[in-house]
């Protein structure tokens, strides 16, 4: 009797099993063909899994298990019928050499895709041989982005992580409603434009507890770009968190109501920056909060540079045409690299506005840091260290 029950136990536990992760692998990459040795590869097999869920007129899962898949610069595109869910407990790895992804400008493309999500896994893109390439100055390919989503509503990412990216790891371009969570993107201090996350033309995203350690900005913001809402992220090494560039066309979108709050900056080149090129633009900067920040020796923790002439090509003897208003900064603590740690370099033709400083607490070398004005109006209240310098 306890044998029999003992059997009838463990064809129950299978059942289940089974019936759950059959459920979690409607479109398992292994039954396109996909080898998990992280040397086949698996292109093809991802591009045929997405075939079949994209055209399913039920919400479908592509599911990728453990393993270690080997895949080429890949275009993930819609519309689709119905909502689809990418599962990933593996690894997927881009070619060693860095030719193969590194012409396209991109490595894993989604564009024109509504509501998909993607949970889990690690991208690893090589990047090495590539960052090479451009510090020897060798005539190198344009590089590759992570992973990108172009023209894609109602998305969510969760659990990510990638490392090791030719360019940016992940790219937000023309999208509405996205939703990144707890994602970690790594690359090595000194790996050039290896930005984390850029988010362009795009509304309604959320940025939520990730951790960013990059050799760029940790987040950049580019044209275009509103209602945006970024909260305990963790940014270091990098370039800090980056509205800007901007400016650089005559007519460009303006960015709007931005939110950075409750994150921490450890030893990042900048902390909270505003950069826009030193040349006229109809572009524009307003609404924007960074509020409940920790700053641990970080160079410049809150900045606006808008002279910004890289190589000093293009912009000599002119001046930003990027507006700049409504802008505050409440409760900012902790620790300048530098002795000044709030410098606003605003346009003489285009002054700051509504710039409002409350609460702020930066030193360097346990002594109060410093702070500089140019072409600045605004207000301070509360406790100010530095002192305020409008």
């Amino acid at each position: 009797m306890a044998n029999k029950l003992l059997l009838v136990s463990f064809v129950l536990s299978f059942f289940f099993f089974f019936m759950i992760h059959s459920s979690n692998a409607d479109h398992n990459v292994i039954r396109y063909g996909a080898k998990p040795d992280g040397k086949t590869d698996a292109t093809q097999a991802f591009l045929r899994a997405w075939k079949s869920a994209c055209s399913s007129a039920t919400a479908s899962t592509i599911y990728v298990p453990k393993g270690r898949y080997l895949i080429k610069g890949v275009e993930f595109r819609g519309p689709c019928k119905s909502r689809i869910k990418v599962q990933i407990d593996g690894t997927i790895l881009a070619p060693l050499d860095y030719h193969a992804i590194g012409n396209s400008g991109y490595w894993i493309l989604f564009i024109q895709v509504n509501r998909i999500s993607v949970f889990g896994g690690t991208l690893d893109a090589k990047g090495a041989g590539f960052w090479a390439c451009r510090r020897a100055g060798k005539n190198c390919p344009v590089g590759a982005r992570s992973i990108t989503f172009n023209w894609a509503n109602d998305i969510l990412i969760s659990g990510l992580r990638s490392i090791n990216s030719q360019l940016t790891h992940l790219v937000i371009n023309s999208c509405k409603n996205v939703q990144v969570r707890n994602v970690n993107l790594m690359a090595p201090d000194l790996s050039p434009n290896t930005d984390g996350i850029h988010v362009q033309s795009s509304t309604g995203v959320s940025i939520t507890g990730s951790t960013l350690q990059t050799g760029d900005d940790c987040i950049s913001i580019g044209p275009g770009t509103s209602n945006l809402h970024i909260s305990r992220i963790k940014c270091g090494p990098g370039h800090g968190v980056s509205i800007g560039s901007l400016g650089r066309q005559l007519k460009e979108d303006g960015v709007q109501n931005i939110t950075l709050t409750d994150s921490v900056f450890i030893g990042s080149d900048n902390g909270v920056r505003i950069k826009t090129w030193a040349r006229p633009s109809t572009s524009f900067v307003r609404n924007v909060l960074f509020q409940n920040i920790i700053m641990r020796d970080v160079e410049n923790p809150i900045i606006i540079d808008q002279d910004y002439c890289p190589n000093n090509v293009g912009c000599p003897g002119q001046s930003s045409g990027v507006k700049i208003s409504e802008v505050t900064y409440k409760n900012i603590q902790g620790t300048s690299a530098t002795p000044e740690a709030v410098t606003f370099e605003c346009s003489p033709s285009n002054p700051c506005k509504g710039i409002r400083l409350q609460d702020i607490k930066l030193t360097y070398m346990n002594k109060a840091a410093t702070s500089s004005c140019k072409n600045i109006d605004g207000t301070s209240t509360g406790l100010l260290t530095p002192e305020s310098c409008f």
